[in-house]
């Protein structure tokens, strides 16, 4: 038994509170190492005849990547807290595997089990429940419809006159997207994730000058007001982009720094290195943006000042989310503070970071309740939009991303594939739409709460920034209509069907290379969903790998019912070509 690659701890993924009642418990091991996985546990004062008192359950293969297989259960610990350890096995040996390490025989010590203390409901990851059936659409909001000219700044370009630039203004605004609401009803999402619409000097407002006040060339708070009443109506929830990371470089703030030096009363809400009147001032800023000085998220008032931006346009216009930008950069005691404060005015507000990497250390129920899923969507452009990968090694990508997280944590995830800060997707796709396509019905029927960057559903082309932030096209005879109508089936399937979003347990049924073919489940008590994708430039027929026989087949895209009557089954696809089956148990 390779003893090297088992690997548990009781916390992070690999312990802990799947519901008010229950835990999951996962281990990892050497791929195809250990054939059987037995959890010893008990309350650590239960004892029977002057005997700890136990139970055992068998764990369950969960999935596997290239390196590791991963076992996971759940338990219901009666009195809350619980001791536990695992019998492994296989051909050759049997292990004991407690926290002080391996022995040959189970004993009854429990002292050196692995501690899972007591589960206290507040530590439990908990995600606001309407995410888990919405559809995002991302806005950039100077590029989405002018509805308003009158509020349009000096030097705003006529309506996708031209390519964008970094400093080019078209003049979308609030106005436009009120009256554009009917057509994102129609394509079917419901929330809208805005890029920041405060006071800023720049096109993209990433340098914000006033938290408080809404940038002139998108309307005034009377506007927004109405703009968030008119999408609740509809059933849209709005997410605005708190920048807290850094400020503008025409923030009061920070002007007053620069003036006043050393005798500033701001001069600590700032990193600063050097304040001196003889040189130039030194201090942090994002990235090497000069015009983006780094706030110090860790003095109490620049604190205060920010957790009552969260609170204001959560009380006062009631936005239902916050996306908060470079998320990573900025103190984890700030997050914790932050959510405890907004979560007092609503506690369903949506707090999603901007973490491009491993977010578990936020994602503990404390901090954020998701962040932007950027690896996953790396997963999926390397293996449908690039064909930098095969089947096999984007279900070992799959697996080891679905591991890395506690499950509530996907359910709840913000999972985009293209963004303000990403090339578009038919460029990402090298101009392919059966490939984009692909691509967005693995989205669609995948965990978490998918995210759509405007436009993408009609064919919109970009290259990076600021190629990627294109202004929308409106005028028909210039949109992707088969794409649109693509979209908007999709979108209605996943809201058709719960169980192509969170309702059902993910499971990768077949991966292979030589015909690059992905077949995946999900399944609850009543229904199994079955998902067939054709990642191939030929028509291929393929396999189902279960035994549908004498079931009743629902194809979802095209709403046939057909009855299997062959032990094995198996459905031809066009290139880059999907379908989706439902059965009902």
């Amino acid at each position: 038994m390779f003893k090297e690659a088992i690997y548990h701890r009781p916390k992070n993924q690999f312990a802990y509170a799947i519901n008010e009642h229950a835990l999951h418990i996962q281990l990892k091991a050497k791929r195809n190492d250990i054939h059987s996985i037995t959890l010893y546990y008990g309350d650590p004062f239960e004892f029977e005849d002057h005997r700890w008192k136990h139970s055992t359950v068998d764990m369950q293969k969960s999935g596997n990547d290239d390196l590791f297989d991963y076992w996971a259960v759940e338990v219901i610990p009666p009195q809350r807290r619980m001791r536990y350890a695992f019998q492994l096995k296989n051909h050759e040996q049997e292990l004991f595997y407690t926290e002080k390490g391996f022995s040959d025989t189970v004993h009854d010590d429990f002292s050196a089990y692995f501690c899972f203390p007591f589960h206290h409901p507040s530590d439990c990851f908990s995600a606001p429940e309407w995410v888990k059936n919405t559809i995002w659409y991302q806005i950039f909001p100077d590029r989405f419809a002018n509805g308003n000219p009158e509020n349009d700044p000096h030097g705003t370009l006529p309506w996708n006159s031209t390519e964008p630039t970094a400093s080019t203004i078209f003049g979308g605004d609030f106005d436009g997207v009120i009256e554009r609401l009917d057509y994102l009803v129609d394509l079917g999402i419901n929330g809208i994730y805005f890029t920041p619409i405060f006071k800023a000097r720049s096109n993209h407002k990433y340098d914000s000058i006033d938290y408080m006040e809404i940038d002139p060339q998108f309307g005034d708070k009377n506007t927004f007001k109405r703009l968030v009443s008119e999408c609740h109506k509809r059933g849209i929830r709005v997410m605005l982009d708190a920048v807290f990371n850094h400020c503008g470089e025409e923030f009061p703030a920070f002007q007053d720094a620069l003036k006043n030096r050393d005798a500033s009363q701001y001069k600590e809400w700032f990193h600063f290195s050097s304040l001196t009147h003889e040189g130039e001032p030194h201090y942090h800023t994002f990235a090497f943006e000069k015009k983006m000085p780094k706030l110090n998220t860790q003095h109490p008032d620049v604190k205060k000042y920010l957790l009552e931006v969260g609170q204001y346009w959560v009380r006062e216009f009631g936005i239902d989310g916050w996306r908060l930008d470079v998320a990573n950069e900025i103190d984890h005691q700030f997050w914790r503070d932050f959510r405890q404060a907004v979560k007092a005015i609503n506690k369903d507000v949506y707090l999603v970071g901007e973490v491009w990497h491993d977010a578990l250390p936020w994602l503990a129920g404390d901090q954020f309740d998701a962040v932007m899923n950027y690896p996953l969507a790396n997963h999926l452009l390397r293996f449908f939009a690039y064909d930098a990968i095969g089947a096999e090694q984007f279900s070992h990508d799959l697996q080891n991303c679905l591991h890395q997280y506690p499950k509530p944590v996907h359910e709840a995830a913000f999972n985009l594939v293209g963004s303000h800060d990403t090339p578009r997707l038919l460029n990402l796709a090298r101009m392919n739409r059966q490939k984009v396509k692909l691509l967005t019905a693995f989205q669609l029927s995948f965990l978490g709460s998918p995210s759509i960057y405007y436009g993408d559903e009609i064919g919109l082309t970009g290259e990076q920034d600021p190629g990627c932030r294109k202004c929308m096209v409106w005028e028909m005879e210039h949109q992707d209509h088969d794409m649109l109508n693509f979209f908007k089936k999709l979108i209605n399937l996943r809201k058709s069907y719960p169980i192509l979003a969170n309702e059902g347990k993910f499971n990768i049924l077949a991966a292979e290379n030589e015909r690059n073919y992905l077949c995946y489940s999900k399944e609850n008590e009543h229904q199994l969903f079955i998902a067939v994708m054709n990642n191939h430039p030929s028509t291929q027929t393929l396999p189902l790998p279960l035994d549908l026989h004498d079931k009743t087949i629902l194809d979802l895209w095209r709403m046939e019912e057909f009855a299997a009557h062959a032990n094995e089954l198996s459905v031809t696809l066009e290139p880059y070509d999907f379908t989706f089956l439902l059965i009902t148990k």
